[in-house]
């Protein structure tokens, strides 16, 4: 239907209508330079579309060919009247909306089909408006403009993912058909290459190298339990300065509600968490906003790594401890296939054999068999 259309236009073009053929999902419409609509504030002749109520089939082109050739010419002889063109159901020539009005109505959408909280509230900004402000917000939904903002992104990496993901699921709000599967790409957690992470003496040594009493308690409790950049923010800070080193992340953050187990818990003690001293920030900020603002001071105060890689190594710590995919997925607030994917091809050499040396040295482990002695090539056993 594309090639279709793109003759038709052709044909209009050399015959120099000043009209052209336009599909909106699966319905035709005009488009060409008009005076204003009668009401109308404006007074100078603009580039409008007219809704015809035909099809986008084999006969509905024809038929808008027609109605093409018909309205160039009427503009030609300066006899276009907007009168016979209003005179149809309004709804069948109402202008299609514009993407900011379509991206209005999703996000109704939206939020009218889960809990409007702070973690939906940090999924929509991230996950679809980022993506969605990237679109001409004065224009018509296409295929041409999504693929123009996938395409804008690098293949093979989370952002085209993401992107896809996005605009696929507008697309279908708006009954624009498209298939971005092609556009999304191998990316995988797996082929991502793993973060040079610092190790825990690394880590142990950084804390006491801040100044600031608050933004060290937030530094120890991000490398004490793996927390999410905001989740500092999020805790029950009372059960915390009661002295329980099992802390407790709010409902609001990301995934929800879920404990955390330090795997150092020596770290508790000697990073004096129980001692709670928040940073001066609002609270009131999104989850997304909260945890910018932790990265900010980050790289601020040239720390020498990420706060998210304070996170990985919790994650690998967890790992190396022996301690269930489960259980540690549960901590961390995702699942455990997401948890494998990111961590399980992060583990080096060394991971695996400290893992071994604790496994090994374990008091209760079980025991190789003895063998007591042979006797006439038969082995007997302990």
């Amino acid at each position: 239907m594309d090639t279709l259309l793109t003759k038709i236009n052709d044909r209009l073009k050399i015959a120099q209508t000043g009209v052209r053929i336009e599909q909106i999902s699966n319905r035709l419409y005009l488009r060409a330079t008009l005076p204003p609509k009668p009401n109308s504030k404006k007074t100078q002749p603009y580039q409008q579309r007219i809704a015809l109520g035909i099809y986008a089939s084999s006969e509905g082109f024809k038929r808008a060919e027609a109605e093409a050739r018909l309205l160039g010419g009427l503009i030609a002889c300066k006899n276009f009247r907007w009168d016979a063109y209003l005179k149809a159901p309004p709804d069948e020539f109402l202008a299609p909306e514009v993407i900011e009005v379509l991206i209005q109505r999703f996000e109704k959408y939206y939020f009218e089909t889960r809990d409007r909280n702070q973690q939906s509230q940090t999924t929509w900004v991230i996950d679809y408006w980022r993506i969605f402000k990237k679109l001409p917000q004065t224009e018509i939904l296409l295929p041409d403009n999504i693929l123009e903002v996938v395409t804008a992104t690098s293949p093979d990496t989370k952002t085209r993912k993401r992107t896809c993901m996005a605009l696929s699921a507008l697309a279908k709000f708006a009954q624009v058909e498209i298939n971005l599967k092609p556009y999304r790409g191998k990316y995988s957690p797996r082929l991502v290459t793993p973060r040079n992470l610092p190790s825990d003496i690394t880590i142990a040594k950084r804390f006491y190298e801040i100044e600031s009493d608050d933004w060290r308690w937030v530094y120890g409790m991000l490398a004490t339990y793996g927390l999410r950049n905001h989740e500092v923010f999020r805790l029950d800070l009372g059960s915390l300065a009661s002295g329980n080193y099992i802390v407790s992340v709010g409902e609001n953050s990301k995934t929800g509600c879920r404990r955390v187990w330090p795997c150092y818990p020596e770290w508790f003690e000697e990073f004096n968490l129980q001692e709670v001293v928040l940073p001066k920030v609002d609270l009131n900020q999104a989850n997304h906003a909260l945890g910018h603002v932790v990265t900010v001071w980050f790289n601020r105060h040239a720390i020498g790594f990420a706060p998210y890689n304070l996170r990985h190594c919790w994650a690998i710590r967890s790992l190396e401890f022996g301690l269930d995919i489960t259980l540690s997925a549960q901590q961390m607030g995702h699942s455990a296939k997401v948890h494998s994917e990111l961590y399980h091809h992060w583990i080096s050499e060394k991971h695996h054999q400290r893992a071994f040396e604790l496994m090994t040295n374990k008091g209760d482990r079980p025991q190789a068999p003895k063998i007591l002695g042979h006797q006439n090539g038969v082995k007997s056993f302990d």
